[in-house]
């Protein structure tokens, strides 16, 4: 072999050998972002409370849920996710809210199961979860609580909830439950808070469609004086016109904070 191609190949030889060194003594991108002296604060702090949901103090795996949730990002959202399925009806109930920071087309998913969740407070707060990120992909299933749920606080977060999507196809469903119309096990609702909930939700959707339901509860006398508020108020808050009479009629009522309502309504219609 000539001298040069001696040469040539030392050469190849040492820079080969140069190139494993550097590869084996400078870490990978990959490696640098798993290592702790890179994280961010933040990541800092959701690795520290993901650790903590592995404590077997319900309180602690409550605590380190509702700090997920209070720290408002979507990285802690996920992982306060994992809390969904724990085993305490009152860390799952938490992490209901604490899943928010995520678009609905994540959140909502992740927490309609818990509408079928053996605890009535994990449902309850669920619904209510449900009802703040205004998705209309949620309605039909807190349609379904609002009508078969067995337990009257959950009915009513379910109609708050409804009032809180704002879903015009709710409307018909929330009528027939003022006007006593949606039959659970042959009775109407009788519950008071279910009622007045569903009254404040048809206000709150703003659609013309709840005005006939308002107004057969604000003239039925038979309804506790403050469903019939909540029904002058939500026509208020509608503003359709076909409501005046009723509104008028409850102006000059004996009970003199519906009677106030009823002329606050009238105002907002009449600009």
């Amino acid at each position: 072999m000539h001298t040069s191609q001696l040469k040539n190949l030392s050469l190849f030889a040492m820079a080969t050998l140069t190139a494993c060194l550097v590869s084996f003594c400078i870490p990978s991108s990959s490696a640098v972002a798993q290592s702790p002296e890179t994280l961010t604060p933040e990541q800092r702090e959701i690795q520290k409370q993901l650790e903590r949901l592995g404590s077997s103090s319900d309180e602690d795996r409550r605590d380190a849920v509702m700090r997920l949730g209070a720290m408002h990002s979507p990285g802690a959202s996920r992982a306060a996710g994992r809390a969904l399925t724990d085993a305490s009806s009152m860390v799952r109930a938490v992490a209901a809210k604490a899943v928010l920071s995520l678009p609905p087309a994540e959140s909502v998913p992740l927490i309609l199961p818990l509408l079928q969740d053996r605890d009535e407070f994990a449902r309850r707060e669920a619904l209510y979860a449900l009802g703040l990120t205004r998705s209309r992909n949620a309605t039909s299933a807190v349609v379904d609580r609002l009508l078969n749920d067995k337990e009257d606080g959950v009915r009513s977060a379910a109609a708050v909830a409804l009032g809180d999507i704002a879903d015009e196809t709710s409307v018909v469903t929330l009528s027939t439950v003022l006007t006593g119309q949606a039959q659970r096990k042959g009775k109407s609702e009788r519950n008071e808070f279910v009622l007045r909930a569903s009254a404040t939700a048809l206000g709150r959707i703003r659609s013309p469609a709840g005005v006939p339901a308002l107004v057969t509860a604000l003239r039925n006398e038979k309804l506790s004086d403050d469903v019939r508020r909540e029904a002058a108020a939500a026509l208020g808050m509608i503003g359709d016109p076909t409501a005046i009479d009723a509104l008028t009629q409850a102006k000059n009522s004996s009970d003199p904070y519906l009677s106030r309502i009823a002329f606050e309504s009238l105002k907002k219609i009449s600009r």
